[in-house]
């Protein structure tokens, strides 16, 4: 009877706590209280949420070079105080639940004390409320559409927004050619940063007093872009400007230029990336694409990253790999100054996470992008930007991104 009774109490008492807590469908981070596991020099591990396949790899596969060369560099550099640094590697795929695999395998499996990622904006809506729920610090790489640092306290960006970004482009182009009147736009309809890149070179546009003569939508997984591309040359603009990723916006800038279309094109910052030749390659020629980086910056640690990247790779950085670079090195330095004043080995993992993110807001930074430092929201406070335009060798699928004065 005892042992009838002992069954039936406890299955009440996990009743009421079920009841309690409630469901979720979404994991949250195990809390752990024991210290962080340093001793022995273990490493500290720093998780990296990118995309490595889909279509957005082609962007997620620079950020994954970034970061990798950040380790090194760091690490040859005796890394936070003495303790190396670990990168632990999450794809995120093409899609958000692959974002919130990701997120959940660092927080979960991993026991990060931060995350670099995810590589697209779209992504980092569905998956940073994960991390900001767990109260671990995310540093958004590549996220520069409008609400990221919104989303809560624990998430910052060292990608500026497309607000500071997109108008460069625009200006760049009206110095090329002052007699630009019509201006046709694309955006990818099923894209959160190419939405709000979209709405900020719309206001650009109509902000320089030119005439917006159609904006046309498509999906990153379009490849046929004739009926688009036809009825927009018809109307005989002198500028079209493209919001999408590498391999849509490559695919409609081929297609463009197929048709006849001879004017000035922008590509937003999905298509800032020289995987984007290989689309549309000769037919590449002359894009503009405002830049939130210079591999000609002149400050050390950008001449040592430019260094060890073009050795490794043959070609000048690009910014995504820049931004990623950037994002491991806010991590370590604001280690440091956590360790600073109390020794990491001895903080809980939570209160790791917590007092990293303080660090990550209250610090300033000299980076490969150059000086930054962020707000009180998150939001990157950054001082210099670019553009470039697409330079193709004749015939081919080689070409650079030449920075205009």
């Amino acid at each position: 009877m005892k042992s009838i009774f002992k069954h039936l109490l406890t299955a009440f008492i996990t009743c009421i706590l079920v009841v309690a807590c409630g469901q979720s469908n979404t994991p949250i981070a195990t809390t752990t209280t024991a210290p962080v596991n340093t001793t022995g020099n273990a490493p500290i591990p720093i998780g990296i949420g990118v995309a490595q396949t889909s279509n957005v790899a082609l962007l997620g596969q620079e950020q994954v070079i970034g970061a990798k060369i950040a380790e090194q560099f760091f690490n040859q550099k005796g890394g936070v105080n003495g303790t190396p640094i670990k990168l632990f590697f999450q794809d995120t795929s093409g899609d958000e639940q692959g974002a919130i695999n990701a997120f959940n395998a660092l927080i979960n499996q991993d026991k990060v004390v931060g995350i670099v990622g995810p590589t697209l904006s779209q992504h980092a809506f569905s998956a940073d409320p994960i991390a900001e729920r767990a109260k671990v610090p995310v540093l958004a790489p590549s996220n520069t559409a409008k609400g990221i640092p919104q989303i809560g306290e624990y998430i910052s960006r060292v990608s500026a927004p497309v607000a500071v970004v997109a108008p460069n482009a625009v200006k760049a182009a009206l110095k090329i050619n002052p007699n630009i009147k019509k201006v046709a736009v694309f955006y990818a309809q099923n894209d959160a940063f190419s939405k709000s890149e979209t709405g900020t070179f719309q206001e650009t546009v109509k902000a320089q007093g030119l005439d917006l003569v159609t904006v046309q939508k498509f999906q990153t997984t379009d490849t046929d872009f004739q009926t688009q591309a036809t009825n927009t040359i018809n109307l005989k603009p002198e500028l079209v400007i493209i919001s999408g990723l590498a391999a849509d916006g490559g695919n409609l800038v081929k297609q463009l230029r197929e048709l006849g279309y001879k004017g000035l094109i922008i590509g937003g910052n999905g298509l800032n990336t020289s995987n984007l030749l290989p689309v549309c390659k000769a037919l590449c020629d002359g894009i503009l694409i405002a830049q939130a980086y210079s591999p000609e910056h002149p400050n050390e640690i950008n001449k040592e990253f430019r260094r060890i990247y073009t050795e490794q790779n043959k070609k000048e950085p690009p910014q995504f790999s820049a931004q990623a670079f950037t994002g491991v090195q806010v991590f370590v330095e604001a280690l440091k100054a956590v360790d600073g004043k109390t020794k990491i080995s001895t903080l809980s993992l939570p209160q790791l996470r917590t007092d990293l993110n303080k660090a990550i807001l209250a610090g300033k930074y000299d980076t490969p992008l150059g000086e930054i430092s962020f707000t009180p929201e998150g939001e990157i406070i950054q001082k210099e930007f670019y553009v470039a335009q697409i330079s193709m060798e004749p015939g081919g699928s080689n070409g650079k991104f030449k920075f205009l004065k």
